[in-house]
């Protein structure tokens, strides 16, 4: 343990060697809980404790060990009323069961690790389904991961914002035993698979506005290459121990050699394009739209098409279905694909083009024309920018094409010029069906895509962009979706649901459903969101 973690959490908060070895009774864990309450309010009626930090710090671990000792008290009392249920069935119904005695299992909890003792329940041998179970894990809902619903939870939760090793680290603060990285990534990967059917059930939220707006977007998220996959999944090679941590890249090349240099415009990345979803109403009151609204967030590495219909299932959810005849606007950047998806499912929505990704392109196209900081080429912009609000959007057409031709045929770098031109002037009068800014800002609707841009930020790009990551696209599906559930504010939701669907299929089968998963599923297909 690091010297920071010892000095906030004692050794006793690490130890194990305080759990019974043996089934206590109801009588003999009341008396220590007891004793443990008499000894916390003697430390707080003492006068030794000289300093408020003092108190505090002699508190914690007492209040985790009497928080262990209810836990072990609770499943002892629901023990022993499952074994006297048990015995009045199996009388009432004159079947011979196999009722072996209570064997011990560890659940680790928020407050440490507990032992408890629960019955084995098999049938009579002429059953011709004699697979036996625990009657108190299928009563109680608990899984088969040797941890409370609560700690896979919290753990997951964290990694949604922290790295995995991170999320042990900052667990280590606060708890008693702490899960490796394996079994948080584990707990991931199991939630994870989840996501979907939840996302597919989930209600509606209650105060809808009254006009619906839409926002997609894409990024790159870095993704291991077949190389590196190799090499996390081939074997080891052997690995010498450097004198100092100063010398472990020399090690480290020395194994795989040095790196090959990229050519210009090669990109390290490997990127896998994420889908993001952003969908919110606005309300009218007078001659404007307030909101948001009931944000929602929804991201995948599934096809484009699959991120629409989710859209389009989650819009009839909130009554702003192709037949409601309410007003929805639909929110992108100039992408192809998003063009001919929108036109398909929000056939009758306002398509609008976001007025950022314009202006780019008028930056990029001024650049052409006058030298690059100069006043003249912002003045140039700022005027362009007031036709584009003002609705003019043939006027800024005519002056770009007045200014392709006055670029000369021949000359340095006037072929770049004019390409760079056409690409600018094919790019809006494409999309001019899309850019009626004045008449959108009259209305008081969406102008630009803000909300999804810094949705992609804060929820892929914070998390699964940094340095260093690379991500198989089926592992990071599983914790992107998470993380959509946890900004949508729906994680007690998310986790109740999940809690619930475990106990009723775990009392169907009399088995105890195992939450965790090594190996992570297939991302979505198609019909799959339908």
């Amino acid at each position: 343990m690091p010297k920071a973690l010892a000095t906030i959490l004692p050794s006793a908060m690490v130890s194990n060697d305080d759990l019974p070895a043996s089934p206590p009774s109801a009588e003999e864990l009341c008396c220590q809980i007891r004793t443990k309450i008499e000894a916390l309010i003697s430390t707080a009626t003492s006068s030794k404790v000289r300093t408020f930090k003092d108190f505090e710090e002699q508190l914690r671990i007492p209040i985790f060990d009497l928080a262990r000792l209810l836990i072990t008290l609770f499943l002892c009392i629901w023990e022993e009323r499952e074994r006297a249920r048990m015995g009045s069935q199996i009388r009432a119904n004159g079947r011979a069961c196999d009722v072996r005695p209570a064997q011990s299992r560890k659940l680790n909890t928020l407050f440490g690790v507990v032992r408890y003792w629960r019955t084995y329940l098999r049938a009579a041998e002429q059953d011709q389904d004699r697979a036996g179970f625990y009657p108190l894990d299928v009563k109680l809902g608990l899984t088969a991961d040797r941890l409370s619903m609560s700690l896979m939870s919290l753990m997951a939760r964290l990694a949604t914002k922290l790295s995995y090793g991170q999320t042990q680290a900052v667990l280590r603060w606060f708890m008693r035993d702490v899960p490796s990285t394996e079994v948080i990534e584990k707990t991931v990967l199991g939630l994870g698979s989840k996501t979907e059917a939840w996302f597919e059930q989930a209600p509606p939220p209650e105060g809808d506005g009254d006009v619906l707006v839409v926002l997609f977007d894409s990024k790159g998220v870095p993704t291991a290459t077949d190389t590196e996959l190799q090499r996390r999944r081939g074997k080891r090679k052997k690995r010498s121990q450097p004198q100092s941590k100063r010398h472990r890249g020399r090690g480290k090349r020395s194994r795989y050699g040095s790196k090959p240099r990229r050519k210009k415009g090669d990109k390290s990345k490997n990127a896998k394009m994420a889908t993001m979803v952003v969908m919110y109403t606005l309300k009218r009151s007078g001659k404007k739209l307030l909101g948001p609204i009931n944000p929602w967030h929804y991201a995948s590495f599934g096809p484009k098409r699959h991120a629409f219909e989710i859209a389009i299932r989650e819009a009839k959810k909130r009554g702003f279905g192709p037949d409601s005849g309410k007003t929805i606007q639909v929110v992108m950047d100039g992408d192809g694909d998003l063009d001919v998806y929108v036109n398909e499912y929000f056939p009758d929505a306002i398509q609008t083009l976001d007025i950022y990704h314009v202006i780019e392109y008028l930056w990029k196209a001024g650049k052409c024309i006058f030298r690059e900081g100069s006043q003249e080429l912002k003045k140039w912009v700022e005027r362009q920018k007031s036709r584009l609000y003002g609705g003019h959007i043939k006027a800024v057409l005519r002056e770009l094409r007045h200014r392709r031709a006055e670029v000369p045929l021949r000359g340095p770098g006037t072929k770049s010029k004019r390409e760079r031109l056409d690409q600018v002037i094919g790019y809006i009068n494409k999309r001019q069906h899309k850019m009626n800014y004045a008449e959108l800002l009259r209305k008081d609707l969406e102008i630009g895509s803000g909300a999804v841009e810094g949705a992609i930020k804060h929820i892929i790009g914070f998390r699964f962009d940094r340095g260093g990551m690379r991500w198989i696209h089926e592992r990071a599906q599983a914790l992107l979706q998470l993380r959509c559930i946890e900004v949508n504010d729906d994680w007690e939701s998310f986790i109740n649901w999940v809690h619930d669907d475990v106990r009723r299929r775990t009392k169907h089968s009399n088995h105890r459903i195992r939450i965790q998963r090594n190996s992570p599923v297939s991302l979505p297909k198609l019909k799959e969101a339908a």
